[in-house]
């Protein structure tokens, strides 16, 4: 998949190492004490600012944030909604969980993903890669009644 998705990145290696180094070095301010995953990201916004995140897990488990949408909820909670890159580190490099996926997708299926381990290695994908036909906002698109008094109106 990394190669792949290589040959089209616009991503230059330097960026990348940025987004890798940012995400591990959050993975320390993690809140894991239930799992002991801990896990770091670092959104690139398309204004050229970096946001990290991390996990952060409460004794009622369904209440734990994980550490992109963390990064997310800081990054738009600052005005951004426009993203290039998200980098993703965890121990063993897993990817991002489903909740995540979808969380990305409202914000673009075409931004990078970079899902590294603790040694710094990598691959690269897309959001829309992670989740194939992810429900986003499009599909909220519903065409508008008219109501009573608008159709009366036109009529006339």
């Amino acid at each position: 998949m990394a190669s792949v998705a290589r040959r089209k990145l616009m991503l230059p290696e330097d960026v990348i190492q940025v987004l890798i180094e940012v995400a591990d070095r959050a993975r320390v301010f993690s809140h894991a004490p239930y799992s002991r995953y801990r896990v770091g990201a670092a959104l690139l916004a398309a204004s050229g600012k970096v946001y990290s995140g991390v996990n952060v897990e409460n004794a009622s488990y369904g209440l734990a944030i994980c550490a992109e949408r963390t990064a997310y909820v800081k990054a738009v909670s600052e005005g951004e909604r426009a993203f290039v890159a998200i980098a993703v580190v965890t121990e063993n490099g897993g990817a991002p969980c489903g909740a995540c996926r979808q969380f990305m997708a409202e914000f673009g299926l075409d931004t990078w993903v970079i899902i590294a381990d603790s040694t710094r290695r990598y691959e690269i994908t897309t959001v829309g890669a992670l989740l194939p036909q992810a429900f986003t906002p499009a599909q909220l698109a519903l065409p508008r009644k008219r109501s009573a008094r608008a159709q009366t109106r036109r009529a006339q």
